[in-house]
């Protein structure tokens, strides 16, 4: 389900199937969306988990994309066990506006569809391949796993970015584990007392270097 103009705007202009709209007493469908159920008086206040329910509700039917996916992918960022819905709607947002090909979910991570998730990414999980797979799968496409870490590693700004690349970015408490087939690590330098960066500010550092560098 998905709530609000902006973000059934975004599934509609990404051309995701609405398989049913509804919209409050008064309040105006989203174009494009297709016939709108009115509610009854309450029921949007008791589906919708924000404090000032918009009205507007959507049914998208998901879309699953192939590991396949990563042959051609040049450009890709994994969230590996990221809890935080927030943490990770921010990843994918940070990971689109970048540029990347696709966005890798392992096993661990909250879900996608979560409404946090949605709700941070701004509608970007439309407009972006996101694809749940194990680190060894996006190994075994050829692509260079380069791990984040708070003190392993090259600096982000003299790390080599070119070739294809996974930025991988870990668990907010744990971290990537030491055992996972990471090819480089990479570090952000820090001048103040923070230990280091929250997952998702970390990442979108990352990905817009990598951004710089590639041209």
């Amino acid at each position: 389900m998905v709530e609000g103009e902006v973000m059934i705007g975004e599934a509609v202009s990404a051309g995701w199937t609405i398989e049913a709209h509804y919209v409050a007493a008064g309040v105006d469908p989203v174009d494009g969306a297709g016939p709108a159920l009115t509610l009854a008086p309450g029921v949007a206040e008791r589906v919708s988990d924000v404090e000032t329910p918009s009205g507007l509700f959507a049914i998208v039917k998901a879309r699953t994309h192939d590991v396949a996916v990563l042959d051609d992918a040049s450009f890709v960022v994994v969230a590996d066990r990221v809890a935080e819905p927030g943490n990770l709607g921010t990843i994918i947002r940070s990971a689109e506006a970048a540029g990347v090909d696709a966005v890798v979910a392992t096993p661990g991570t909250v879900d996608v569809s979560n409404p946090k998730v949605l709700r941070a990414s701004a509608g970007t999980v439309f407009h972006v391949p996101i694809i749940s797979a194990e680190l060894s799968d996006v190994h075994a496409a050829g692509l260079r796993l380069i791990g984040t870490s708070s003190h392993l590693g090259t600096s982000h700004t003299a790390a080599d970015w070119s070739g294809r690349i996974a930025i991988v970015a870990g668990n907010e408490a744990a971290g990537l584990d030491p055992g996972a087939p990471i090819d480089e690590w990479v570090r952000i330098e820090q001048r103040g007392r923070a230990e280091s960066l929250n997952v998702a500010m970390a990442t979108t550092v990352l990905c817009f270097e990598a951004v710089r560098q590639r041209g």
